[in-house]
């Protein structure tokens, strides 16, 4: 990774239980991070508005959630304690 593309697209390192389905979702919901940081900064400088902001936040949290639902998260809440 390139240290420009570290800057727009940075990561945080996974401190969960290690299973291939939650390292995925967290990829998931680092790129929903950093999209909502997007849309959040062109509604503040005018290039987006509000109405067009908030569907397509609402649309990428749908897609967090049916992401979720696929991997099964949270389904087995004792299953990862192990």
């Amino acid at each position: 990774m390139t240290e420009s593309s570290g800057f727009l697209f940075p990561l945080s390192r996974y401190y969960g239980s290690i299973y291939p389905e939650n390292f995925v979702f967290n990829a998931n919901l680092q790129e929903f991070s950093q999209r909502v940081n997007y849309i959040s900064g062109l509604h503040t400088n005018g290039k987006l508005s509000t109405k067009d902001t908030f569907q397509q936040i609402e649309a990428l949290w749908a897609e967090l959630e049916r992401s979720k639902e696929q991997l099964g998260i949270g389904k087995h809440p004792f299953e990862s304690q192990k």
